[in-house]
């Protein structure tokens, strides 16, 4: 049968038939690519089993589809444009990486009736994933070849200067023909949506898998590295990565699920590396890990980091204000900077976030707060470490100018630091996960998504008949000085606001976040 391509309509006609009999859509994508059934299906269109009719055998292919009006409908025109270019780049990449045998080459990039498809080539063969599923826990030695042939395939990757950023078992499939192991989905369109249009439920890579970085929006080398090595965890112990993962030690406890299954010392400490949370704890790159395995390998492009493939949100240009009443009353506004701060003394060589700045901030008494889950003050110190780097003390009130021009390396140290030490469960980045979520946007100002983003972080009340919004004090006693408060509820820039201007600085914040600031390494 043949599937309408048409997103309304997906019905099943004739496999002769050049129209949609319900629709009177085309069927076939440049007189020769016809969609068979849907294989999948996302946020950003369909994917479809389809077959090449121009050729005698008729050949599988696979058709990628990508509506991006249908990711955000209230996105402007403008907006989707610049979505639409960056996926058309994307293409071209893919185009280049398709020359590698083990990984699918594009036959095709096209637009039809006005959606854009890439035509590639289809891997018969059985994912990781499902192999798992089949097979149950892989031995060392099996793990051990599929991460060699992995790597070995990212040596072609990374010497493209392109990151993957979706390693995970059901992105490699066993090809049925010859049993090598094929990487596929590199993301064209989660890069373009999850950049351009903000959405990051279609962000890049799966949580169980992705770095930590990489959730931040900043993803290198090494972030493959480490999805990699998470499957490898995958696979030798049959056990969800969530499970493997131990929030308070910040670390995979996955020896424990072995079921008395043996794995060396050697190849366990590499496993733990390749998973590290830090950057600068894992290999520094792909050969370093083949030469360590002891596995020859091609030579590869050099890589050089500052031109690694990355999109960035463009600027904002509309100036909302935020009054930002002090979280501290009576109380001298502490002085991030000073070499006398009590804590600043302490060893933080060993800290899990590196404490950089740009403004000479000195982080080490946010991150002593933050360790000792007094996230009350910790909130109140990150409100004057922002306002001592905007230079706003007097005034106590931002505007989304002022973020647009706050500093990329403080804004990921307070975002990392409040992530790190609360588990995820706190910090700009949540805030903006939920920002989103919300149906929020960045360049549009919408209070009815604003209203429910507070409401889901516990700092709105729909069912208050008058001031709806909480205040700070309100809002502090009813968690406990935040120690049961809801997800991303901090750290707070919202309290005591004018919703319309606060609006501002949460898109402008969610800017910030999304941005791949190139002076970070």
């Amino acid at each position: 049968m043949s599937n309408c391509l048409c997103l309304a309509c997906d019905r099943s006609n004739s496999i002769t038939t050049k129209f949609c009999s319900q629709c009177g859509a085309k069927l076939q994508i440049q007189e020769r690519y016809r969609a068979l059934k849907v294989i999948g299906q996302g946020g950003f269109g369909k994917t479809f089993l389809a077959q090449d009719e121009s050729k005698p055998s008729q050949p599988r292919c696979v058709i990628k589809q990508f509506a991006f009006e249908t990711i955000n409908p209230n996105a402007s025109q403008g907006t989707l444009d610049v979505a639409v270019r960056l996926f058309e780049q994307e293409a071209k990449r893919l185009d280049d990486l398709g020359k590698h045998p083990q990984i699918p080459e594009l036959l095709s990039f096209t637009i039809h009736e006005g959606k854009q498809y890439l035509i590639q080539e289809f891997i018969d063969g059985e994912t990781l994933e499902q192999e798992l599923s089949r097979v149950g826990a892989f031995s060392e030695q099996q793990v051990r070849d599929v991460l060699v042939e992995v790597l070995q395939i990212l040596e072609f990757v990374h010497g493209k200067s392109v990151i993957h950023r979706d390693i995970s078992p059901d992105n490699i499939i066993r090809r049925r023909s010859d049993q090598k192991l094929v990487l596929v989905d590199f993301g064209a369109a989660k890069h373009a949506t999850a950049t351009l249009l903000a959405k990051t439920g279609t962000g890049i890579g799966k949580p169980s898998y992705g770095a930590p970085e990489q959730m931040l929006g900043k993803s290198v080398f090494q972030s493959d590295l480490f999805g990699l090595g998470v499957t490898c965890l995958h696979l030798l112990t049959n056990v969800e990565p969530f499970t493997l993962y131990d929030v308070l030690e910040n670390e995979y406890q996955w020896r424990q699920f072995l079921n008395g299954k043996v794995v060396s010392d050697e190849f366990g400490k590499l496993l733990d590396r390749l998973t590290a949370y830090r950057v600068k704890e894992r290999p520094s790159s792909v050969m370093e890990i083949l030469q360590e395995l002891r596995i020859g390998q091609k030579t590869s492009n050099t890589v050089s980091t500052s031109s690694v493939y990355s999109f960035k949100g463009e600027d904002l240009q509309v100036e909302h204000g935020v009054s930002i009443p002090s979280a501290i009353p009576n109380k001298q506004a502490t002085k991030t900077t000073s070499s006398n701060n009590p804590v600043s003394n302490q060893n933080v060589a060993k800290s899990p976030v590196e404490l950089r700045s740009d403004k000479n901030v000195d982080y080490s008494e946010l991150e002593f707060l933050l360790k000792q889950k007094d996230w009350e003050a910790a909130n109140e110190l990150t409100t004057e470490i922002i306002l001592e780097i905007t230079e706003r003390e007097q005034e106590r009130w931002i505007t989304n100018v002022n973020m647009n021009n706050f500093p990329h390396t403080d804004l990921l140290t307070i975002d990392q630091l409040w992530l790190y030490y609360s588990a995820r469960k706190f910090g700009f980045s949540c805030q903006v996960k939920v920002w989103f979520e919300c149906g929020g946007e960045i360049e549009e100002y919408d209070k009815k998504a604003y209203h429910l983003f507070l409401t889901r972080i516990g700092w709105y009340d729909p069912k208050k008949l008058i001031a709806k919004e909480v205040t700070y004090d309100q809002f502090m006693n009813k968690t406990n000085n935040a120690k049961n408060a809801p997800y991303a509820s901090l750290p707070n820039l919202f309290y005591d606001i004018r919703t319309s201007n606060s609006i501002g600085i949460l898109s402008s914040l969610a800017q910030k976040v999304l941005e791949k600031p190139s002076s970070l390494q």
